[in-house]
């Protein structure tokens, strides 16, 4: 299979170094696309392993409860990566009244950190008595964790700008009123895929926009894994994962017992608190062994 991948990229550098290669643009830039993905193929997801990683959260099914827990999440991850001494870059956040996130994205900036988290990625489940509700009943929430690498612009992996629709708008991030009153929001949604990004965290629209192409190029890439591995096991490509139960990855129970359960490596872990924390090495060890 690699042999015949490694074959066709073969011709096809071959073919675009004919001098007329240019002549017919829509049918080179078809061709440059579909090597960008052979060469992917070929490579595999430990390409980028030493990346950047960006990620976000979004809440699901629960309500309030989903927003408190991508907040929970979003802090787990936040004390880990500064324990590992990495940094933490806020790239867009839509936050509730209560602290909660319905989605937040932020990139960590750590040396193999998309290596580490990559398979992070997947639904997490929680299980608790809900402080939003006043009868103390149980309560089960999901918040779906997407981790993609970061790509800078790169020959083998670059989007044509007639295959995105941008918009930009008013920023609600930090900067006050100046930066409020200028479109420095960026919007970048992939045609074909239907993939969107939104990066408001930067003070300008030119920054926001190069950090909105490197979010996109790795949600492609991310997606372009997927579909492999789908392809692999003779699935259909087009399903896709719902936030909600049945397809979570991680189980973090607190009542009536407490512990968090990976549920592709059963790992298990009893002091829910120190997950929370940010000690999480051990499901990362477990889940490198899945690869």
């Amino acid at each position: 299979m690699k042999e015949d991948i490694k074959k066709r990229i073969e011709e096809m550098q071959e073919a675009m170094q004919s001098p007329d290669f240019w002549n017919d643009k829509q049918r080179a830039q078809a061709m440059i696309k579909s090597l960008s993905e052979l060469k992917v193929e070929a490579e595999g997801g430990g390409k980028y392993d030493s990346s950047n990683a960006v990620i976000t959260i979004f809440s699901g099914a629960g309500g309030d409860d989903a927003e408190d827990f991508s907040g929970m999440l979003f802090e787990m991850y936040r004390k880990f990566i500064e324990n590992k001494g990495w940094e933490i870059y806020i790239l867009h956040k839509n936050e509730n009244d209560h602290g909660g996130y319905r989605n937040i994205t932020f990139e960590v900036d750590g040396k193999k950190s998309y290596g580490i988290l990559k398979n992070e990625s997947g639904v997490h489940r929680l299980v608790r008595i809900s402080p939003f509700n006043a009868k103390n009943l149980r309560h089960t929430s999901f918040s779906m964790v997407e981790v993609v690498p970061k790509l800078e612009k790169l020959i083998d992996f670059d989007i044509p700008e007639e295959d995105m629709d941008i918009q930009f708008t008013r920023s609600g991030g930090p900067g006050g009123q100046n930066v409020n009153k200028r479109e420095t929001a960026v919007r970048i949604v992939h045609r074909e895929s239907g993939l969107s990004v939104h990066i408001d965290g930067e003070r300008s629209q030119a920054q926001n926009k190069e950090k909105a192409l490197e979010l996109l190029r790795g949600k492609l890439f991310k997606k372009r894994e997927e579909d492999r591995k789908k392809h692999e096991k003779g699935l259909s490509v087009s399903a896709t994962t719902s936030i909600e139960w049945g397809s979570q990855i991680r189980s973090y129970v607190l009542h009536p017992y407490k512990m968090v359960k990976d549920h592709r490596t059963d790992v298990e872990v009893r002091d829910v608190e120190k997950v929370l924390d940010g000690e999480i090495q051990d499901f990362l060890d477990a889940e490198k062994n899945l690869e």
